[in-house]
């Protein structure tokens, strides 16, 4: 006979946790924080690129999904709800930092998207030009802060923290048209904007 194994207690799902502290139990609304803080403030930080700002809104998102949490109808993920809270709070700060350029997700962004290349699913840079995965990670990192607030946003949602097409719509309160062409507006300009990086790091002739 095998030995019996102890049983282990699988984590809350999420949804469990929400009903729970919904109804009151602060410790389940505290396992919700520890969940997915890590993940609004990076999500935060690419938007705001401050850390001290970033920071800020966790605490401000967080403490607004609470206050908020009777009023989240489940219709979709707690962690998209509370996404779409942090998204707001961080454009808030970037307009109050930059009163004269306003940033919305909401504005209309004009899109040549009929006339762009459907094949740009592989948007990087070719192999041989990558370099170790952390020079790598540092240069995608400052490339994507230069993208405009609205495709920077979507781009992170979906390829940076992996939302799906429906959440990152979600979360952001547009269609998923407008997610689909801003994402790849944002992976189109990345792609050009490492090109030109690569290219002039291996001395600008293209040459291998």
């Amino acid at each position: 006979m095998g030995t019996i194994q102890p049983k282990v207690e699988e984590p809350a799902d999420e949804i469990s946790l929400v009903h729970a502290a919904k109804a009151g139990d602060i410790s389940a609304f505290e396992e919700l924080v520890k969940r997915y803080d890590r993940n609004v403030f990076r999500i935060a930080q690419h938007i705001t690129q401050n850390r001290e700002d970033a920071e800020d809104v966790v605490q401000d998102a967080f403490l607004k999904a609470y206050q908020n949490l009777k009023n989240f109808q489940e219709q979709s993920k707690f962690y998209t709800w509370l996404v779409r809270i942090a998204v707001n709070e961080a454009l808030m700060r970037l307009r109050r930092r930059r009163p004269e350029r306003m940033v919305s997700l909401d504005e209309d962004i004009k899109t040549e998207e009929d006339s762009m290349p459907r094949e740009v699913a592989d948007w990087s840079p070719n192999p041989e030009q990558l370099y170790t995965q952390g020079e790598l990670k540092e240069i995608l990192g400052k490339t994507i802060q230069g993208l405009p607030p609205s495709f920077r946003t979507v781009f992170v949602l979906r390829d940076v923290e992996g939302l799906s097409t429906e959440e990152t719509a979600d979360a952001l309160d547009l269609s998923i048209p407008a997610v689909k062409s801003r994402l790849l507006r944002a992976r189109l300009q990345l792609r050009e904007r490492l090109s030109k990086y690569f290219k002039n790091r291996t001395g600008g002739d293209g040459k291998k």
